[in-house]
């Protein structure tokens, strides 16, 4: 992980600033710096500091994944029936207690052939705060969820909020969890405007991004009404993040069979 040589090397700062006699304030600003880039890591999941999270699909072709985070919630039926009548497969990160909630939601998303990742159980605001073992039991208590309500299992995770730390990082690996980020942040739990979340994906959309979006308003159904529209017309397909792993499990026995 990137944060233990970044560690090694802001230690060997300390020793060469000390060598030539710093002061105090040369080590404070050396120590701010060193904290904004372990903030910057943990809140910005490209970069993929903490841990290694796939935030878009290498690919040629004009393809996105349309992926909504925090669901089941009561407006998730109208979103089915719109991908539905599009015929777009999508990626849902689901948290435990709104599966526990609506049950058949969830079980109609698993039906209609969408792709289902652990957004943990709780979605709790201090996340970034948890230790390993709290983490480990927030995502295998959604896992128990999940089965006991879809009989799934699944080994796509999104952190709640992109939020990534040590504590975080050891806990997908201790779960087997494969870490799902984004290329597009559509912002829109925090948006109130739909043309700005609009205007926000849409603009400079590339080749494999991975969109995030939340299936918990009328707002963000609006978006998404004309976010497929936009996708057509500019001959854009779709693709679920499952998919990124089956091409790439095709590729190797491809390869292998050469």
């Amino acid at each position: 992980m990137k944060h233990y040589p970044f560690i090694l090397f802001y230690l060997f700062c300390n020793v060469f600033i000390y060598s030539f006699h710093g002061t105090f304030w040369v080590y404070f600003f050396c120590f701010l710096g060193f904290i904004a880039i372990l903030a910057w890591g943990s809140f910005d999941i490209e970069l993929g500091y903490f841990v290694n999270s796939i935030t878009h699909k290498r690919t040629k072709i004009k393809e996105v994944a349309l992926t909504f985070d925090d669901g089941p919630t009561e407006f998730t039926p109208k979103y089915l029936d719109l991908l539905k009548e599009n015929n777009v497969k999508a990626t849902f990160f689901c948290i435990g207690k709104q599966v526990e909630k609506y049950p058949e939601t969830f079980q109609r998303i698993i039906a209609e052939g969408h792709t289902i990742g652990n957004h943990t159980f709780s979605h709790s605001n201090a996340t970034g705060f948890l230790s390993t073992s709290k983490m480990v039991e927030e995502i295998e208590k959604c896992d128990e969820v999940m089965l006991k309500v879809g009989n799934l299992k699944t080994d796509l995770y999104r952190p709640p909020f992109g939020v990534t730390n040590p504590n975080i990082a050891k806990a997908i690996k201790k779960t087997h969890k494969k870490s799902i980020g984004w290329k597009v942040r559509s912002l829109d739990t925090i948006t109130e405007d739909e043309k700005k979340i609009y205007q926000k994906v849409t603009k400079g959309l590339k080749k494999g991004s991975i969109i995030l979006l939340h299936d918990t308003s009328e707002k963000t159904y609006n978006v998404l009404v004309e976010l497929l529209l936009f996708l057509e017309h500019e001959k854009f397909s779709t693709f679920t993040i499952e998919n990124i792993f089956t091409t790439k499990r095709t590729k190797l026995l491809h390869n292998a069979h050469k």
